[in-house]
């Protein structure tokens, strides 16, 4: 059995940059504190200015602007609460925060806490279909509780579906009244266009290892006029925002990955979205009852990331398609988490209106600057088999039987 010879799961990871393992590699042959005031301190921190300064220039930001953290959740949690608790110290009413069903959980998961535990409001901002904000009830709800409302947050593009989310207008209505946005664009930096400036967000989280840097690093984007809470405390690193000594080499990983990507992002985007359409009319021929979820984007207008493919396989349970993939040589994901081994439905589709059912029949290939085309046949020549085989297994709920094999999956 050659397992996951096929790797079709870049959007929870990908191989690293060639670019990106040189600048480790090199970094990680010297040694030195940032922070220190000698020569090698010195130099260490050359290292982290001109890596922060590739960083803005690949994600339309000035280098003041990049807080360099440990990846996407850490800058979730620190936008999260780093905004509330700022809002909430300059106007204690401002409780509300503006968020929708199909964030991801370093998002979702930090705002419950601030519910729980700081008084926080949630206020659901619902999504069409096909995972597209819905802009016009958002801006009813801004209208009805500005007044209160510390901050909003909407994903740049979904780790699940991969539908591209109206970020600028929705920061646009946001800033109208004063309140500060946010956007988790973990899947959409590297991927798509993503400028910080032009986007007139508060701020911007992005990871490295989703574009061929180093597991580990990450950065916060926040605009220079705004002021964050810290969430942890000490050395008063990063604008007093996020103290803790900076990892140089991956610093530099991470900026050459940036680099690397946005060079070439126009040609590796019509690539991958021509490998994703070739798919989809494949699939619609192979196995007639998938049916694609998420914008259609037939000719890369920018709706869809270019690298998704997210599938309902009706009456399987998503987990039980993914070993059948698994043991043919295809890593793919599933959009079910496993709780007590008990498969449950994927957030995302339910906030898209799909029932708990076929919310667990899903299934997400994503693909990456190593994929080719050789790599999309063989999905499609393993598909119809490991569907039937997944579909005769039935749904583990209807037989009330225990999956204790469930995964989900980290973006």
């Amino acid at each position: 059995m050659n397992t996951s010879a096929v790797y079709l799961d870049h959007a929870a990871t990908t191989d690293m940059n060639p670019a990106a393992l040189a600048a480790i590699t090199e970094q990680f042959a010297r040694t030195g504190n940032p922070s220190s005031l000698h020569s090698a301190g010195r130099r260490a921190n050359r290292v982290v200015d001109d890596a922060r300064t590739a960083l803005a220039e690949a994600a339309g930001a000035h280098p003041s602007e990049v807080i360099f953290t440990s990846g996407g959740t850490e800058s979730d949690n620190l936008a999260l609460k780093g905004l509330y608790w700022s809002r909430v110290q300059a106007n204690p009413q401002a409780r509300g925060i503006l968020v929708s069903g199909i964030e991801h959980h370093a998002v979702l998961d930090t705002a419950a806490w601030l519910e729980e535990h700081e008084g926080a409001r949630l206020l659901w901002m619902p999504v069409d279909a096909d995972g597209v904000l819905d802009l016009d009830a958002a801006a009813a709800l801004v209208a009805q509780h500005h007044q209160s409302i510390a901050l909003g947050t909407i994903m740049w593009a979904n780790n699940e579906v991969g539908t591209v989310q109206p970020v600028a207008q929705f920061a646009e209505l946001l800033a109208g009244y004063g309140i500060p946005a946010h956007s988790d664009a973990v899947q959409a930096f590297g991927a798509v266009d993503v400028d910080f400036a032009q986007s007139k967000l508060a701020s911007m989280a992005i990871s490295a290892h989703k574009i061929g840097g180093p597991v580990g690093i990450g950065a916060l984007l926040v605009r220079r006029d705004i002021t964050l809470t810290p969430v942890q405390h000490g050395g008063g690193h990063e604008r007093k925002m996020r103290s803790g000594t900076m990892n140089a080499a991956a610093a530099a990983g991470f900026a050459a990955a940036a680099a690397d990507v946005r060079a070439h992002l126009a040609e590796e985007s019509a690539r991958l979205a021509a490998l994703r359409e070739f798919a989809v009319q494949r699939i619609a021929e192979l196995v007639p009852e998938a049916v694609l979820n998420g914008p259609r984007d037939e000719g890369n207008a920018g709706t869809r990331l270019p690298g998704n493919l997210h599938y309902t396989f009706p009456e399987c349970e998503g987990d039980s398609l993914l070993f059948m993939l698994d043991m043919q040589g295809i890593a793919s994901s599933t959009g079910s988490a496993c709780t007590a081994g008990v498969p449950q439905p994927s957030h995302v589709l339910l906030a898209m209106g799909r029932d708990p059912r076929t919310a667990r029949s899903v299934q997400r290939f994503t693909m990456g600057h190593r994929t080719t085309q050789e790599d999309v046949d063989a999905l499609l020549e393993a598909l119809p088999q490991a569907y039937e085989r997944a579909r005769k297994a039935g749904m583990a709920a209807d037989e009330s039987s225990i999956h204790t094999a469930g995964t989900g999956f980290s973006r």
